[in-house]
């Protein structure tokens, strides 16, 4: 993908941890031939004017950025260390020397020990022995909740509850990305207010004790009024366009390859 003065984000992926269709299931929406119903795990790349940053590397990664036709990332926010939003993190191996500069990855403190444990190679304490290209180039950036800048772009993180786990969304421009959510604090509305979009998480009808389901990320949407709601991190349990022929105006499931300008 060229740079561009279009800013804009790419859904790249918008399926729960099982992705769609789940393995060894059967069902009419992983049967399904309406590509909006086959869900990779959930990631975003975000075009900026300076080039292209990412939400999270999900283990369909290349998949992914092979499809949107992204040649290069030139850095990664996380949301947090679950397997589905960061085991994609050694497709990133080739862009370090693409652009000649290790790949920043802007993380909170528990991500960056999940990264070190997960991915000890990456890290070596010497690399003289090693032949070229055989370790990512990364560069672990400490993350809080204060704004902070990725190729241009002001990043407004947002305090979420995934279960127990304290996660983070993002706000960049007026549009927020709020996946793996169960609750949002009382302190982190007022960064939701005055969006256009709102990216949330619905994992299915049915409530569930990590996630929101449909009826919470509606809930949310009326609290804060978005001018569009897309909801996100969808399992098997809800078909594209059944769904949303249920929603109310405003409110419908996104899909992998989803284009959003902010």
């Amino acid at each position: 993908m060229p740079f561009s003065s279009n800013r804009e984000m790419i859904l790249l992926g918008t399926g729960t941890s099982h992705g769609v269709p789940v393995i060894g299931c059967h069902c009419d929406v992983c049967q399904s031939s309406d590509p909006r119903n086959n869900r990779t795990r959930t990631g975003v790349a975000v075009q900026t004017e300076q080039g292209v940053f990412l939400i999270d590397t999900s283990p369909e990664l290349r998949i992914q950025l092979l499809r949107e036709r992204i040649d290069v990332a030139h850095a990664v926010i996380y949301t947090h260390g679950h397997a589905d939003h960061l085991f994609g993190i050694d497709d990133l191996r080739l862009f370090g020397y693409r652009i000649d500069h290790p790949v920043p990855l802007y993380c909170e403190e528990s991500v960056e020990r999940q990264i070190r444990t997960s991915f000890p190679y990456a890290f070596p304490e010497s690399t003289a022995e090693l032949h070229h290209g055989a370790i990512p180039l990364l560069e672990l950036r400490r993350i809080g909740l204060e704004p902070f800048e990725v190729l241009g772009q002001l990043i407004q993180p947002i305090r979420l509850i995934h279960g127990r786990l304290p996660v983070l969304g993002y706000r960049i421009g007026d549009v927020a990305f709020c996946t793996d959510v169960s609750k949002i604090p009382d302190e982190s509305w007022p960064l939701l207010e005055g969006l256009d979009v709102l990216i949330i998480d619905a994992l299915r009808d049915e409530p569930h004790t990590t996630h929101f389901g449909i009826p919470q990320a509606l809930a949310a949407a009326e609290r804060v009024k978005p001018r569009r709601t897309y909801l996100t991190h969808v399992s098997h349990h809800l078909e594209y366009t059944a769904t949303n022929a249920r929603l109310p105006a405003g409110v419908e499931l996104s899909y992998d390859g989803l284009h959003i300008p902010y």
